[in-house]
């Protein structure tokens, strides 16, 4: 599965970033996860299976989450504890949810 977590700037997202690389290791599983920021979008969606989005973004989540289901792209809101969490469990979970509603689209 190969993730996209934005927010803002790109700064935030990358810490989630990597704590999903290194959680998803823990799970056994195959993940992808790159960094980026809002204004990667919608450019970077048509190479990703999920989207991941600060919370933040929550105002244009609806726009967000649009463009991505629109390819076919699994889509979840991070809440604000992603980014004070010491692990990316949470963010994975997410992640899982989003990708196997996307398979079910």
């Amino acid at each position: 599965m190969k993730i996209l977590v934005v927010c803002g700037a790109g700064a935030s997202s990358a810490f989630v970033a990597h704590r999903l690389r290194v959680t998803g290791k823990q799970r056994g599983l195959t993940l992808t996860v790159v960094a980026g920021s809002e204004s990667d979008l919608p450019g970077s969606l048509d190479t990703v299976d999920v989207l991941l989005v600060g919370p933040h973004l929550a105002p244009r989540f609806d726009r967000l989450s649009t463009q991505a289901k629109k390819l076919g792209v699994g889509v979840a809101l991070l809440p604000k504890a992603v980014f004070a969490a010491r692990d990316g469990d949470l963010a994975l979970d997410l992640a899982v949810d989003a990708e196997h509603e996307r398979s079910w689209v």
